[in-house]
């Protein structure tokens, strides 16, 4: 995978979706409509002077103008909730470098009052501490394992030096489509999933499932939610492997666990189509939709991507969204 490209898709797509959701004129999206008309202007400059770069320049300024205050104003609301207003009003300080606009003054004013009526009120004590990167997996052991264990098979693929080694990474169990028809090696459905081309696949399919994964575990339940990672990525291999004999893609070895992910979008955009009673289940679908499309989109303009793998993954997982029911909550 072009790491290149990938931030180039990344410096262009975000900041659109910036302008599609900051739409609204005035108040608080002008500070991010300028941003991310900023980090648009940086990533078609470079493009035009130094395309193989421009990936690189566009994600950075992408990075400095738009993720970094996002995560950055979260952690600042998540410091004030516990009661650490100096801490807030610091960290939005040091962001008011890389977003000067009116909702950081607002929000520093905020703190800044808090921290000083702070000292004239008791001290109050908070249980409940702000998330943090390993808090949403406590609750999700099934998303552990399954990082644990393609984290571990990577380690193998290093040792085996199957990432140099194509023919290392076909006995280690990449999916082959000769293998699997002509000598019946049907568990290439299955072992394909846990391998992956070099680290950035890794790390971007992980980082995908340590987002999407937690919640919908917590909603459907542990035992559920593996079975749909699973029998998704089998449909994904599968899938692939019936639209390879009936000449609608070209045989190719394909490994990654894209297409157990992609089934668990399909599953939460199944799960919230049949339950809309959860709660923001219209925002939630929505969203799954836009990274369904977003995907495609990715999919479309980088070759390197087995597409029909994601889509198949994702109508099986859709599918079994629509027959998964909530886990009952013990009382």
């Amino acid at each position: 995978m072009d790491l290149n490209h990938i931030f180039l898709f990344i410096a262009v797509i975000s900041p659109l979706l910036v302008l599609a959701r900051a739409w609204r004129p005035g108040g608080i999206f002008r500070g991010w409509r300028i941003a991310a008309s900023i980090v648009l202007a940086i990533t078609a400059v470079a493009w035009w002077f130094f395309r193989e770069y421009a990936g690189f320049v566009g994600g950075g300024a992408w990075f400095a103008l738009l993720f970094l205050p996002a995560v950055g104003l979260r952690k600042a609301s998540q410091l004030a909730e516990q009661g650490r207003y100096e801490s807030a009003r610091r960290l939005t300080g040091l962001l008011q470098f890389v977003h000067p606009t009116a909702q950081v003054r607002e929000q520093l004013q905020l703190f800044q009052r808090l921290e000083s009526r702070e000292h004239y009120t008791a001290d109050i004590q908070v249980e409940n501490p702000s998330p943090n990167l390993f808090s949403r997996l406590r609750t999700a052991p099934a998303v552990i394992a399954l990082i644990l264990v393609n984290v571990g098979i990577f380690f193998v693929e290093l040792h085996r030096e199957a990432l140099t080694n194509p023919i290392m990474l076909h006995r280690l169990g990449a999916l082959d489509i000769n293998a699997v028809i002509n000598k019946g090696e049907f568990w290439r459905l299955f072992t394909a999933l846990f391998l992956h081309y070099n680290p950035i696949h890794l790390v971007f399919n992980l980082f995908a499932l340590y987002v999407l994964g937690p919640p919908l575990e917590r909603m459907i339940g542990t035992v559920r939610f593996a079975a749909c990672y699973l029998i998704s990525g089998i449909g994904s291999t599968a899938g692939v492997i019936a639209l390879t004999m009936v000449k609608i893609i070209r045989p190719a070895e394909l490994v990654g666990a894209s297409g157990g992910i992609m089934g668990i979008v399909g599953a939460w955009a199944g799960f919230l189509l049949r339950h809309r009673h959860v709660w923001h289940a219209k925002q939630r679908l929505l969203n799954i939709l836009l990274i369904i499309v977003i995907q495609i989109v990715f999919d479309i303009s980088t070759p390197e991507v087995s597409t029909s793998a994601h889509l198949c993954g994702l109508v099986t997982g859709f599918v079994i969204g629509l027959a998964v029911s909530p886990k009952r909550m013990s009382i």
